[in-house]
């Protein structure tokens, strides 16, 4: 039995996050088990067609957290970045317009346009109408029917592939908030106005792709990370992993499903867990260039099976070619190369807060520290998983 201070499970973006931070807390007694043979989860990368391509979709590093900015240059220096500002669409009425659809209505012929501010001037947020607590509901309530029908709902069917209305409001601070006046406005200046949607600049490796930063750190902790290792068992008694590694700690990273899997847990956890729910996607790699100076485009029309479009030629130098995410239950058929991400996002149903809060309080009371997107359930872009490493590995420290 070898003895550590810490074991973290998982070595994505939190879990080598969380084991770097702990060196800079001068702790050295931990080691992280990852099942797969390469440090990075959701934001590796794979060389297709010549070019990298991210296995996860689509990855960037927003600039707007310059602390976790300047810790991630440390592992891969500035100058092997290129910088760009965001260029995102959405393919709806046989064209292309800027994201968010709300602040460029402006794009559009003028008697769209003129439909949509109607709509909008009718919503519920606009004529005083009470917020409802489902998110299918909201999203009419929010931006009115018009822009519901074509594009916000049909978009996060496909995305989600589940009955929109089991989905809570709690998360929605994650979309642009764009009111009526502000709409009215970018129509008659002819210009975005609002607030903007994150990634309006971000940060792209010049070479490797995405995952190219997550695997130098994690070739940077050197034997203390366990690759190709999934664990078997955990004795969540003793903090114990396949009878091999005792922790007086563990940080989690992993999938809650997946933990109970290798766990003994109280059937009222287990219950818990049975309510976290979360969609699988699958991306798959296309060699044609298409005609759009975007780095990404989202597709609403229910008729197409994938929701988005990343188009690798215009942000990995020297590449052609594009890719494709699509919720796994409206895929099938695509030739070529592909990949499905079993755990892609975490679902924001009614249910998960209650479920999250009472998983996470018994395992804490364990000494199981659950961080990042799986260990907390919530869909963070990679800087914020950053910050959940770190705090994760002061907690754990901070517990003794």
């Amino acid at each position: 039995m070898q003895a550590v201070d810490t074991i973290i499970l998982g070595a994505g973006p939190t879990g080598l996050s969380a084991a770097h931070r702990l060196i800079e807390l001068g702790q050295s007694s931990f080691v992280v088990f990852e099942r797969e043979s390469e440090a990075g989860g959701l934001c590796r990368s794979r060389l297709v067609d010549g070019s990298p391509l991210d296995i996860g979709g689509g990855h960037f590093l927003d600039v707007r957290r310059p602390a976790v900015l300047e810790w991630l240059v440390r592992f891969l220096p500035r100058a092997s970045w290129r910088e760009y500002d965001r260029i995102s669409t959405i393919q709806v009425h046989g064209t292309q317009i800027d994201y968010p659809f709300e602040a460029n209505l402006w794009q559009l012929p003028i008697e769209r346009q003129l439909d949509y501010l109607e709509s909008i001037a009718r919503a519920g947020c606009v004529t005083g109408a009470a917020m409802p607590s489902g998110f299918r509901e909201w999203i009419t309530w929010k931006l009115g029917d018009r822009i519901a029908a074509d594009y916000m709902l049909p978009y996060n069917e496909k995305i989600w592939s589940m009955d929109l209305s089991r989905l809570g409001t709690y998360w929605l601070h994650k979309l642009p908030s764009v009111s009526f006046r502000e709409t009215l406005r970018s129509c008659l200046e002819r210009k975005p106005s609002g607030t903007m949607p994150a990634h309006a600049k971000f940060l792209y490796p010049v070479e490797g792709g995405y995952g190219r930063v997550w695997e130098i750190m994690g070739r940077a902790l050197g034997e203390r990370l366990l690759l190709g290792r999934a664990p078997r068992s955990l004795d969540v008694e003793t903090l114990t992993i396949d009878g091999e590694y005792r922790a007086r700690r563990i940080v989690t990273t992993l999938p809650w499903p997946e933990l109970a899997r290798i766990a003994a847990l109280p059937s009222a956890i287990r219950e818990q867990i049975g309510r976290l729910e979360h969609a699988a996607v699958e991306v798959a790699y296309r060699r044609e260039n298409l005609d759009s100076t975007a780095h990404w485009i989202y597709v609403p029309d229910p008729a197409v099976p994938h929701h988005r479009l990343l188009l690798r030629h215009n942000f990995v130098p020297g590449a052609r070619g594009h890719w494709t995410e699509t919720n796994a239950r409206r895929a099938g058929g695509a030739s070529g190369w592909r990949h499905v991400n079993e755990y892609a996002y975490p679902l924001n149903t009614l249910a998960k807060p209650t479920a999250v809060q009472a998983v996470t309080s018994w395992a804490a009371g364990k000494g199981i520290v659950a961080a990042g997107r799986w260990g907390e359930w919530e869909h963070m872009n990679s800087d914020v998983a950053v910050e959940a490493g770190w705090r994760a590995a002061e907690r754990a420290v901070a517990a003794g």
